[in-house]
């Protein structure tokens, strides 16, 4: 979270493992909660915002809530992945160091799975709160709108495949692979249909 973006950028084009796309996805979510809560704050006060004042709070609130949490996950989500690289490193000639490294792989891909999963979900409220503001926020801020569910869509779907990669790695008895499925193919659909009406809905209020 220290790197100034320069290096942040040049650390992704690396081939060291982390950071990786589950942290890219977590952040740029984390900015479509920052241009969500940017336009709340330059709608409030407005005349445009009277009667609204309840919603752009809550909106707003709830912007900074989302990127708090995604610039973590972003943390967590190479935290996660590095964990699984170093226990796969680990040493297998004895039974029991091959015991030891199965059961610390698992654990290090459950968490690898989970985290993204999460990020999923904190996008699709990111998109949730964009969809709330697009009627309401700042008319000369809107295209922030636009650029702020694009940003979360893309995030979604990002988390959504760092989810995907690690499904067949985990036990077919592992809870987390079968609910993870299912939850991944809504959040994307929830995601789609959001970003749609969003873009409609900046659309019109630009024409």
């Amino acid at each position: 979270m220290e790197l100034p973006v320069r290096d942040l950028v040049e650390r992704l084009a690396t081939s060291e493992p982390v950071p990786g796309g589950g942290s890219a996805s977590a952040l740029v979510g984390a900015m479509g909660a920052a241009l969500v809560h940017m336009v709340v704050d330059l709608t409030v006060g407005r005349p445009t915002a009277d009667g609204h004042e309840e919603a752009l709070a809550g909106i707003g609130h709830g912007a900074a809530s989302r990127q708090s949490e995604l610039l973590n996950l972003a943390e967590l989500d190479a935290t996660a992945y590095d964990a699984v690289v170093r226990a796969r490193r680990l040493p297998r000639q004895t039974d029991r160091e091959r015991e030891s490294r199965t059961v610390q792989v698992t654990a290090a891909l459950r968490e690898a799975t989970r985290v993204p999963l999460v990020t999923a979900r904190a996008a699709a409220e990111v998109l949730g709160l964009a969809e709330r503001l697009a009627s309401i926020g700042n008319r000369n801020a809107i295209s922030d709108v636009g650029v702020a569910a694009l940003l979360a869509g893309a995030a979604v779907r990002g988390a959504a495949l760092n989810v995907e990669i690690n499904l067949p790695y985990l036990a077919h008895d592992e809870p987390v692979r079968a609910e993870a499925a299912a939850e991944l193919a809504d959040l994307v659909r929830i995601a789609d249909e959001r970003e749609r009406g969003i873009r409609l809905s900046v659309a019109g209020r630009l024409a």
